[in-house]
């Protein structure tokens, strides 16, 4: 695909990664379409499918902010009595076990049993980082990988159906949580083993399947791509919104505090940690705010500038 003339845009694009091509391989379809200054929030596996938030131009700020106290939601297929070097549907065979005497009570129980606080093992191949080396590189090398933990948050989890040794689920957990490492804890809980076939990410805090485009309509048709996305001023919407006079606008790119005034959030009471979005007057994208206390008074204190220069 010959490089587009289209201007660099500013926002979210919803997009409903399709199996089988990586996340980063989506991302330079994307990029090809004059959108030099790209990123995302959160990959996919190859075998994974659903929502991958890419974001453009100054959305790449947000990256740190969109899964702000937010969660994700899969659903996918497990299959019991086999595992891989991968955990998942990708990798090579390493064993294989008698599933017979598991029960639907026992997965049932098994998977419900992942909701809580817990730690959780990082799959050897993964993109998690050991001195500046991806783990599925040194895994594919031979070498050693370091065992990692991660500590994650799952606030739902159900078998969903199943047909043995197939399990359908859905899980609501939060960011950074690895699925496959979930149906490797499943497999050795019921000990038979077991890997992730199929997944789908039905959700990434803020946004949801329902608003993703396809990948093929994405690029078959790059005119439409500034309808298609989500705006900056948009893409956070569980932020309030405060628009700014002139001089403020002026003091808030010389990175200078704008003081807390109640009347400006509704009369809303100050309490530090609030976040929201600056906006001009004409309602362009200012910056990223949180609530502070500087020198004792109480002040929107400047997080990130998403003013273009």
């Amino acid at each position: 695909m010959a490089e587009s003339t289209l201007s660099q845009l500013h926002g979210v694009l919803v997009l409903n990664k399709p199996k089988g091509p990586t996340s980063a391989h989506c991302i330079a379809k994307v990029k090809r379409l004059g959108q030099k200054k790209i990123g995302h929030a959160g990959t996919l596996d190859p075998m994974a499918q659903g929502v991958l938030l890419v974001l453009l131009g100054q959305s790449t700020k947000l990256s740190g902010y969109l899964m702000d106290g937010g969660e994700k939601v899969y659903s996918g297929t497990i299959e019991l009595g086999r595992t891989t070097d991968t955990w998942d549907d990708e990798g090579e065979t390493v064993s294989t076990a008698d599933w017979s005497g598991v029960t639907l009570k026992d997965v049932a129980n098994a998977i419900s049993e992942w909701i809580g606080t817990s730690e959780q093992q990082v799959p050897s191949y993964s993109a998690a980082k050991h001195k500046g080396q991806p783990l599925y590189k040194l895994a594919r090398e031979g070498k050693e990988t370091p065992v990692k933990i991660r500590r994650i948050d799952i606030s739902q989890a159900e078998m969903l159906n199943a047909e043995l040794p197939l399990v359908r689920f859905r899980v609501r957990c939060s960011s950074g949580t690895y699925i496959r490492s979930l149906a490797h804890s499943l497999g050795t809980r019921l000990g038979c083993g077991a890997v992730l076939t199929e997944l789908l990410r039905e959700y990434s805090h803020p946004f949801s399947l329902d608003e993703a485009h396809e990948l093929d309509d994405v690029l078959a048709d790059p005119a439409e791509l500034a309808g298609r996305i989500v705006s900056l001023e948009n893409a956070l919407p569980h932020w309030p919104k405060l628009r700014l006079d002139a001089a403020a606008e002026a003091d808030v790119k010389n990175g200078i505090p704008h003081p807390y005034d109640p009347a400006e959030m509704a009369n809303m009471p100050f309490d530090e940690g609030i976040k929201a979005i600056l906006l001009t007057m004409a309602g362009e994208p200012l910056a990223l705010a949180e609530t502070q206390y500087k020198n004792g008074a109480p002040v929107w204190a400047i997080l990130r500038g998403l003013w273009n220069t």
